[in-house]
């Protein structure tokens, strides 16, 4: 804001000192009308002195902009305002079949405490779609896969000849268990030049016994462990826990129990 004080001076009476101060919103305002009595020159007497207003008959006052606030409350918008969610993913396209990878974030739940609980691992979902014909590929006809962070693991330390292979049953646990069946076993190609990832689904509800497989090149499969390993922490959690991190919460901690796990661990 701006502040305007009116002082007395010997030789034209009034004059109209601007005080000028960090200023939050932009404006041009006339004060002709604030002013009105004194517009012309006037004289005044109080107590047997008289004192001769002269003042400019138009009196405007632009403030400018902070350039300190414009951009700091454009943070705290950005800020307040709530995250978008964003969708990403790393494709493999091949003659007989595509392959999409996406991750999927962990799940957590609240304590009485008002703290989050990790209650459950993220995941990084395989999609693969047979093709339909040359660059097509039918999305409607695609089987999932969903990788642990243990199969990642495996996954991840592969070697050039190594080759792993995980069995899944989504109804574990239900009536229905053992009615679908999903094996996903990626092995090293003959050649040496990448590894072959081959899902076989066998669903008995709906009469479906369907195998989607794609050669995947030592360069796509080294993109492969490098996103897996990075989003490794974010599937478990450990970023969040990581961001809430505070130094008087270590320091609460050893004050309560001196003589702690971690205490007690480190000194063996």
């Amino acid at each position: 804001m701006s502040v305007f004080s009116l002082s007395a001076s010997p030789a034209s009476g009034f004059s109209l000192n601007p005080t000028k101060t960090s200023s939050y919103l932009s404006f041009s305002s006339s004060i002709n009308t604030i002013f009105a009595p004194l517009t012309s020159n006037t004289t005044k007497s109080f107590s047997g002195l008289t004192y001769k207003a002269a003042l400019p008959r138009n009196l405007s006052l632009t403030c400018r902009h902070s350039d300190y606030f414009e951009p700091q409350q454009q943070q705290q918008q950005l800020q307040g305002a709530s995250t978008p969610k964003v969708f990403v993913g790393y494709s493999i396209y091949k003659g007989k079949a595509a392959l999409t990878v996406e991750p999927r974030s962990p799940e957590f739940s609240p304590l009485d405490s008002g703290a989050f609980k990790l209650s459950k691992e993220g995941m990084v979902m395989l999609q693969f779609a047979p093709a339909a014909g040359v660059r097509q590929y039918d999305w409607s006809r695609k089987q999932v896969f969903s990788l642990s962070v243990t199969e990642i693991g495996s996954i991840i330390s592969l070697g050039a000849k190594d080759s792993c292979e995980f069995f899944h049953d989504p109804n574990k646990g239900r009536s229905d268990e053992g009615r679908v069946r999903k094996v996903l076993k990626v092995e090293p190609l003959p050649d040496g030049s990448g590894h072959f990832f081959n899902l076989s689904v066998q669903n008995k509800l709906i009469n479906l016994d369907e195998n989607i497989y794609i050669p995947v090149t030592k360069a796509e499969f080294a993109v492969l462990v490098s996103a897996f390993n990075f989003v490794m922490p974010y599937l478990l959690g450990w970023h969040t826990a990581v961001n809430s991190f505070k130094p008087e919460d270590a320091s609460r901690s050893n004050n309560a129990n001196p003589r702690s796990g971690a205490e007690l661990e480190w000194n063996r």
